[in-house]
């Protein structure tokens, strides 16, 4: 229970923080504000042509009798528009920080500056940087729909469906929302898609914390442009704790403050992080 309220610590954490830092909260608001952009109009534009793509999808309906053309063709339609708003939910948060990802990498950076003096950085190219972002979250996504079908399964057992099923829902959302996040800080940090996942898994219940509240308030997307710039600085603010970059390293002895970035232990900016396998 403790690392459930610490994770929400830091999701309260990472709002003040671009909360004190003006600067860094507008422009961490600008990615959020285009990609809700081409939302609306995709989301505008699924609404203007639904009712055409349903009628030229549908051929064998056009000698129907009335009311059931009508009553088909517009069940279908609501179902595709709310497919639509479904997806946009679910890939907001992914597209972006794909979309952000400048953006977002020197907010984090800034955030690992004001608590550690220093900044990992990420020695790949930006186009690089962008296709593992990319890849990654299409990885995540799959992950997020295997567990969503088999939670839709599961919703149609008595009593269980309705109320487990949708906590378990928010959970698996929670949990990967927080490794979408975390990733920024992480990828420069030299931390691969595999060994993030194995973190967070081995702060289970922290990760929960941090995730799952984003989550809900996610489920707005205008809301969700206004807290992402805190998200990111709080899910820096919570990679340092899951690397232990807050904390003095027991083993280092007393001069050797003096030390470059080469002899920095694991963890500590100046070597990317890596964990036993």
């Amino acid at each position: 229970m403790h690392d459930l309220g610490s994770g929400f610590g830091y999701v309260m954490k990472g709002q003040r923080w671009v909360a004190g830092h003006g600067r860094w909260l507008g422009f961490g608001l600008l990615p959020g504000l285009v990609t809700l952009v081409l939302y609306a109009g995709a989301l505008i534009g699924l609404g203007y042509g639904a009712d055409d793509l349903i009628a030229w999808s549908t051929p064998f309906a056009d000698d129907w009798a009335s009311p059931w053309l009508g009553l088909f063709r517009s069940f279908l339609t609501v179902l595709l528009f709310v497919l639509g708003l479904f997806l946009a939910v679910i890939t907001f948060t992914a597209v972006t920080l794909l979309i952000g990802q400048p953006f977002y990498e020197s907010l984090s950076e800034e955030v690992d500056r004001a608590e550690g003096g220093e900044a990992p950085q990420s020695e790949l190219p930006l186009w690089r940087d962008l296709w593992i972002s990319a890849r990654d979250s299409i990885r995540i996504l799959v992950r997020v729909a295997l567990y969503g079908i088999l939670l839709f399964a599961l919703g149609f057992i008595p009593v269980v469906g309705q109320t487990v099923v949708p906590v378990l829902g928010f959970c698996v959302t929670g949990y990967f929302l927080a490794e979408e996040l975390t990733a920024v800080a992480l990828q420069r940090r030299g931390v691969e898609l595999k060994e993030r996942l194995a973190l967070l898994r081995g702060r289970r219940m922290l990760t929960l914390g941090f995730g799952v509240p984003i989550a809900l308030a996610f489920l707005v997307p205008v809301v969700a442009v206004f807290l992402m710039p805190g998200a990111v600085a709080g899910a820096t603010l919570l990679v340092r704790d899951l690397t232990g970059e807050h904390e003095p390293d027991p083993e280092a002895e007393p001069d050797d403050a003096g030390a470059g970035p080469d002899d920095a232990g694991p963890g500590r900016p100046g070597r990317p992080l890596t964990l036993e396998k």
